[in-house]
């Protein structure tokens, strides 16, 4: 696969990574890093041989304090976490799409890399320890633009309402306007095909979908429609996530209606003098809102909230940390069409109306196999687990009973070191009902585990 990485020059002491080409702060590109290659001008070694030297001091020493951010024995973390570089919309830099805060991240120093066919922002200069703890602290500003913001709208909100609990195990019909819902696609396995957020927005339903699935998602709402309800993808507005214990008091600085809004409540509000559709919620454990902003308006609104003192920039490897601490299921991982909301332990998401027993039970992909773990128990759960030591234990590591069977009970689906609980943390699949000691193979050796209560970090929602 080709690959072409870009990063900004900041200082004559940048670390070179193998590259295709290097673009300068004029703007220009200059190949660099590759056997046989030249740097770019501004990092050639210049003068005499003693600043030669000097630079490369500099040089080893910034490359010291890099290792030790990664190291989870000096308390560092990966930018990375849980989360991979993918090629879904091509394998080229070059490919991948923008999202109207693309510009806006250059120009802040973010570290850009392909995530689910965009070119996101993994990190800034401050580095995903600090912005995990900006964010646990005070505030942070991610751009989320990359997923998929859709309206499903009938004659009325009950025919839309009707139409898509006819695909997800969950009460939308009885939704209160102005609440919203977590909930998924289910397939006739009973397996999770996506995970969502749905509102009622009064006269229809507000669906937003992960970035790696929506276009499928769409395709699947759009084919499964009755007559009269159509599936409309929002193209035209970017999504931000302002999330923190000073959330509040920065989206109020541009308007003090958002301080009535408890958690899951939407509403559409003026900002910045943009209209914004705002629910109060997140994916981070803490108090925040989602906000929805007109293309055209959303490097004026990031800008705006930025330019109060409780808010900085935050990358996906800060939001992946910070979902793991909260004990939320990213996509693809925790979670996928092989799982079912029961192994999750995502059953308190389908209300009992939807239950067997309840007047709309069933009636969705998968319901016979859903209700029945329901009622009697899956095979497996996911569980919390705390690796003991320092090192951390990420995904597909395989968890045995002991030092030496061969043949493993489970695995890790998202693991990495917790800055706020000081250490490392995980969550992965047992067979239900199994209680007894749990070892993590890694790097050959097998070291133990202690399960957990999820969150490990306790949820900072207003109610």
């Amino acid at each position: 696969m080709k690959t072409s990485v870009r990063f900004r020059i900041q200082s004559t002491c940048a670390k070179l990574r193998p590259t295709v080409a290097c673009r300068r702060l004029d703007g220009r590109t200059a190949t660099c890093g590759a056997e046989g290659a030249t740097a770019p001008e501004t990092l050639r070694p210049q003068g005499p041989s003693s600043r030669n030297k000097t630079l490369e001091r500099d040089a080893s020493r910034i490359r010291r304090r890099d290792n030790d951010l990664r190291r989870t024995d000096r308390g560092g973390i990966t930018a990375w976490g849980n989360l991979r570089p993918t090629d879904a919309e091509g394998d080229e830099m070059t490919d991948l799409l923008h999202t109207p805060l693309y510009a806006f991240h250059i120009e802040n120093g973010a570290k850009m890399v392909p995530f689910a066919g965009y070119d996101m922002p993994v990190q800034y200069a401050a580095g995903v320890m600090k912005e995990h703890n900006q964010t646990r602290e005070s505030a942070g500003l991610f751009d989320v633009s990359h997923m998929g913001q859709v309206i499903v709208r009938g004659a009325d909100y009950i025919s839309a309402a009707k139409a898509l609990e006819a695909l997800i195990p969950v009460d939308i019909l009885d939704l209160d306007e102005g609440r919203q819902r977590y909930g998924f696609f289910t397939n006739d396995a009973g397996g999770i095909n996506d995970d969502l957020m749905l509102a009622n927005r009064g006269d229809h339903v507000f669906v937003v979908v992960n970035a790696a699935c929506k276009r499928g998602d769409i395709a699947h709402m759009t084919a499964k429609m009755p007559k009269g309800v159509t599936v409309t993808e929002i193209t035209d507005r970017a999504l931000l996530a302002l999330q923190g214990p000073r959330a509040e008091d920065a989206l109020a600085s541009l308007n003090p209606a958002v301080r009535e809004m408890n958690f899951m409540d939407v509403a559409t509000v003026d900002l910045n003098g943009a209209e914004c559709w705002i629910s109060r919620s997140g994916y981070t454990g803490e108090d925040g809102y989602e906000i929805s902003v007109p293309n055209d308006a959303t490097v004026a609104l990031a800008s705006a909230l930025l330019a109060h003192e409780a808010v900085e920039l935050i990358g996906l490897g800060a939001r992946d940390s910070l979902r793991l601490e909260a004990g939320l299921c990213l996509y693809g991982h925790d979670v996928d069409e092989t799982v079912t909301p029961s192994q999750a332990a995502l059953t308190w998401a389908i209300q009992k109306v939807r239950r067997t027993g309840g007047a709309r039970a069933g009636g969705f992909p998968g319901a016979n196999v859903v209700l029945d773990e329901i009622a009697h128990g899956a095979p497996r759960k996911r569980i919390g687990l705390l690796p003991e030591g320092r090192a951390p234990m990420r995904e597909g590591v395989a968890l045995f009973t002991d030092q030496t069977s061969t043949s493993p009970i489970g695995k890790i689906t998202s693991g990495g070191f917790g800055p706020t609980v000081g250490s490392p943390v995980a969550m992965g699949y047992l067979p239900a009902g199994y209680d007894g000691p749990i070892f993590g193979e890694l790097r050959g050796k097998r070291l133990p585990l202690t399960r957990a209560k999820l969150p490990f970090t306790p949820a900072n929602f207003k109610r």
